[in-house]
């Protein structure tokens, strides 16, 4: 949202056009180009959730050849989170000047690079410094991806797309997990961060093939004096509205529990059930189906609810909301019930369900703020929403304790989940977008993004 100025200094930013100010390749020509944008930002996510999980896939072989307790790889996964919150706020402030088709590359070399001293013998010391530095490099990930879809699509357009991104979260584990269980069991755990490795270089060479700049940046280009200098005034109310408070806090529930799926679930499916290794790699693809599935269909749904009407209030947070309650419902629920087939539909939904939130929930951020500022203030959400991932696995692991009991796992979990519900509810009485946006109008005589 574009504030008037007040002084002579200060930028005027204008609203976000749907087309380019260069010549228009066409409607098909940019319909293609957002979806292939869309693609890649998938492949982008689905990476970076595949090298998260495949420590959790891991983490029996960890800790055997490493000798460490379940409390100290509670530590270790609680270290991936120790900078993503610094990370996610430099290089979304970074945004503002630099082009998020520079920074997605950059990120992903980063990446490559800090998993390639996993492929020989590692002591305690050094994976953790190698997940310290990942955490640094993964933190604004799915801010810029985000932003890279909300870039090419009008906002009424832009849950579907933002699905797509949230989906390749979960796409990314699914995936991964027979693969690299299977890699794990055939070779040792070293070998799994080889297959991601070449995943990442087969990535960079696709993008710095098929990304173009989108027409947000293209219109940007062309006028150079609209990105000057970022309004930091602008950016600190917009980050103060009640709908991003409520935002944030909604995010933070949602990402404890992808912290505790990526990080746990494989671990409580062998642990704490008793799966074989091969069984739990198999049983914990059934979350992340789920997951890919429900994020599509949020995003789809909330696009048809804002077409036929419905505030923005209910058709981006209140549906959020409510899948994220559910999910916490269902993570209380499996730890009560006994072992078998309703008991899996819990987990399955337990872990799930939070996935479809994040797409939609995000939205809200693109019906708010201007894009000259998306990407910073996307990147302080994902700071402040990162601390559920310092925070979840440290509850889980000190819950276990150093027997890795069911009883353990079970109050972790419901703990986690009175976290979730709780939060998740509260989150609905700050989201509001319709009267944030007419109070800054209002006050300030702001244009929004619409």
């Amino acid at each position: 949202m574009a504030e008037t100025p007040r002084t002579e200094a200060a930028p005027v930013e204008t609203p976000p056009v749907a087309t380019p100010a260069a010549p228009s390749p066409g409607a098909e020509g940019l319909r293609r180009g957002a979806w292939t944008a869309t693609a890649l930002a998938f492949a982008f996510m689905l990476l970076n959730f595949a090298d998260k999980a495949a420590l959790g896939f891991a983490g029996s072989a960890i800790m055997r050849d490493l000798g460490i307790t379940p409390a100290e790889f509670g530590v270790v996964q609680s270290s991936f989170f120790w900078l993503f919150a610094v990370g996610a706020l430099v290089v979304g402030a970074l945004s503002t000047r630099i082009s998020v088709r520079l920074l997605l590359p950059a990120l992903m070399a980063v990446w490559i690079l800090t998993m390639v001293p996993l492929l020989f013998p590692v002591g305690f010391g050094l994976l953790l410094v190698s997940r310290v530095v990942l955490g640094f490099a993964e933190g604004p990930a799915y801010a810029l991806a985000t932003h890279v879809v909300h870039s090419w699509f009008p906002p009424e357009k832009r849950a579907l797309p933002a699905g797509v991104i949230s989906a390749g979260s979960s796409v990314g584990p699914l995936i991964a997990a027979p693969v690299l269980t299977m890699v794990i069991a055939t070779w040792d755990w070293h070998a799994a961060f080889l297959v991601l490795i070449v995943a990442g270089l087969v990535w960079l060479v696709t993008w710095f093939l098929l990304s173009r700049p989108s027409p947000e940046e293209t219109t940007a280009a062309a006028r150079p004096a609209a990105r000057t200098r970022t309004d930091w005034r602008l950016l600190g109310r917009q980050l103060r509205t009640p709908t991003i408070l409520g935002v944030a806090l909604l995010a933070f529930v949602g990402y404890w529990t992808t912290t505790l799926r990526v990080s746990w679930l494989p671990l409580y499916l062998e642990q704490g059930l008793g799966y074989d290794p091969i069984t739990a790699g198999r049983l914990v693809t059934a979350p992340y189906a789920v997951a890919a599935i429900a994020a599509v269909s949020a995003g789809f749904v909330s696009n048809r609810m804002i077409a036929a009407g419905v505030s923005r209030r209910w058709a981006r947070g209140g549906l959020s909301v409510g899948f994220v309650v559910t999910g916490g419902l269902c993570m209380y629920l499996f730890t009560v019930v006994p072992a078998g087939a309703l008991q899996m539909a819990f987990v399955a939904f337990a872990f799930s369900l939070n996935s479809a939130a994040y797409g939609v929930a995000l939205t809200i951020v693109a019906d708010l703020v201007l894009p000259g500022h998306r990407g910073a203030v996307l990147g302080c959400l994902v700071a402040f929403y990162s601390m559920a991932g310092v925070i979840a696995p440290l509850v889980l692991g000190f819950s276990i304790g150093d027997g890795a009991s069911p009883a353990g796992y079970g109050v972790g979990f419901a703990i986690s989940a009175v976290v979730i519900v709780v939060g998740g509810l509260a989150s609905l009485l700050f989201i509001n977008p319709e009267r944030d946006i007419a109070r800054l109008q209002e006050e300030d005589g702001q244009a929004v993004p619409g």
